[in-house]
């Protein structure tokens, strides 16, 4: 059985906002066909490290090596070829207000693609059934849901057959059941489209649900990384403390509950 390829490779990253040293040294190692989370608290460096991979945002030092191609110093046209190999689903779509649903997904096409307007029509509707929006090709970003403009982000991420997805906080902002259903399409999509999908989140249910392995960060250092479960067995504090918010905000709906209906602490589940 062969190892796995490295599709994404990031060494020494350094990123400093100001007088302020955001990421000072990461690493991470991303293998195909893998569903990433990196995770952290608040202001810990996670989603600056997207934007370093993805050139989003000034790297002071480091490497970053994407689908086999180092990208510092990679020229403009190759660069813009390498980008349309991934796909981006930002944390709030992103999509262009004045324009429909199914104009959003044929952007990317139109851009970077010669194809008659009939093949992109019919490629829009592909991207859309698998999605589950075939029916709003026609709405406008305003006249959907919280979760329908995240899979209408993810519809237009998917324009061009990526063969990374990067997700940038997917759950935000929905309810669990919505968050629930967007992993379980992320899910399909890798298992059917054979992608490599990085995420940033700090969603506990979304993490347990689909991360094959994490990378954790904090102080601008990688605290952890390594398959999900390996991690978690660590006993390592920080992630510990992490993962049992679960159980504190657990805890925290019990005593809602209990106090809403006039119970007292010893009465609860008597």
């Amino acid at each position: 059985m062969s190892a796995p390829q490295p599709v994404l490779q990031v060494r020494k990253m350094i990123v400093r906002y100001g007088a302020k040293t955001i990421l000072n040294g990461v690493d991470m190692t991303v293998n195909q066909g893998e569903i990433r989370v990196i995770l952290g608290g608040s202001g810990s460096g996670k989603s600056t490290l997207l934007k370093g991979i993805l050139g989003l945002t000034d790297v002071a030092g480091g490497e970053v090596t994407l689908l086999g191609q180092k990208m510092r110093g990679l020229g403009e046209k190759p660069l813009g070829a390498l980008m349309q190999r991934i796909g981006v689903l930002f944390q709030n779509g992103a999509l262009f207000g004045s324009l429909t649903v199914g104009e959003n997904v044929a952007l990317p096409m139109r851009e970077h693609r010669r194809l008659p307007e009939g093949a992109i029509a019919e490629l829009v509707r592909m991207k859309l059934a698998q999605v589950d929006l075939s029916h709003a090709e026609n709405l406008y970003p305003s006249e959907l849901s919280g979760g329908m403009r995240k899979r209408a982000g993810l519809a237009r991420a998917l324009a061009l057959d990526p063969e990374v997805l990067f997700c940038d906080e997917p759950s935000a902002g929905l309810d669990p059941l919505t968050s629930a259903e967007l992993d379980s399409l992320i899910l399909s999509l890798r298992d059917h489209l054979k992608m490599t999908v990085v995420i940033v989140t700090h969603e506990l249910a979304s993490i347990e649900a689909i991360a094959d392995s994490l990378l954790m960060v904090g102080g601008g250092k990688v605290i952890a990384e390594g398959p999900m479960q390996e991690v978690r067995s660590r006993g390592i504090v920080a992630v510990d403390e992490f993962f049992a918010r679960k159980t504190k905000s657990m805890e925290r709906q019990d005593t809602s509950v209990a106090e809403l209906f006039g119970l007292k602490p010893a009465e609860r589940g008597a």
